[in-house]
């Protein structure tokens, strides 16, 4: 390489190190921020996590504390005085209707309000909406049960399963066992269906006469 080459490239290399340098005092900040935020964040989420695990542990012991209570009366009103966060709001909803023998009425109401309130998470509403089926029972209109159960046994939805088998029920209920063979049978061999699920329908089917698949019956 010949001098005036050299001397060319030793020029260059000096102008690229002042551009890098100025650019670096310019922006270097940048870097700086980005490297407290990633230190923030990863504070932030652990004193999160530890923030929400005492949340939990928390309504996990006042659940207890309320459930402990003697009378039906005595938990519901416990129950009620529980304080909860949204996603908790939504299960101590559902514990207070899991006693509908005592009060079927405001096992009902409570149900509807998990189920009618948006800013729940799905599974929460579905599950509330299925419940109120099986409790509300002969209680409420079939079309009614079975437009509920429609709405939960969408492809995707977390209860579909359960809501199909509802539905074959009610298939039963309306004096129509072929029909509802079919459904059993099909729910069946869904890849969804749990082994105490399939082995419920078995039965169901068995003693409406029907004949299982192949797999099942093997």
């Amino acid at each position: 390489m010949s001098n005036p080459d050299s001397f060319i490239e030793e020029v260059t290399e000096e102008v690229r190190r002042d551009r890098l340098f100025r650019l670096f005092r310019q922006y270097g900040w940048v870097g700086v921020v980005i490297i407290l935020g990633l230190v923030g964040g990863t504070a932030w989420t652990e004193w999160s996590t530890a923030r929400d695990a005492a949340r939990a542990e928390a309504f996990g012991d006042a659940l207890i504390d309320a459930l402990d209570q003697g009378t039906p009366e005595e938990r519901r009103e416990a129950l009620a005085a529980v304080p909860s966060d949204t996603g908790q709001t939504a299960i101590l909803q559902l514990i207070l209707a899991s006693d509908p023998d005592e009060d079927k009425a405001t096992t009902l109401a409570a149900l509807d309000k998990v189920a009618a309130d948006a800013t729940l998470a799905i599974p929460y509403r579905d599950l509330a909406t299925l419940r109120r089926v099986l409790v509300a029972g002969a209680d409420q209109p079939l079309a009614e049960r079975r437009t509920a159960l429609q709405s939960i046994a969408a492809p995707g939805r977390p209860y579909r399963a359960l809501a199909e088998e509802q539905l074959a029920y009610l298939l039963i209920e309306e004096g129509k066992p072929d029909e509802a063979i079919t459904a059993l049978t099909t729910l069946m061999q869904d890849q969804e269906a749990s082994a105490s699920l399939r082995a419920r329908l078995a039965q169901v089917v068995t003693a409406l006469g029907g004949t299982l698949p192949e797999t099942a019956g093997g």
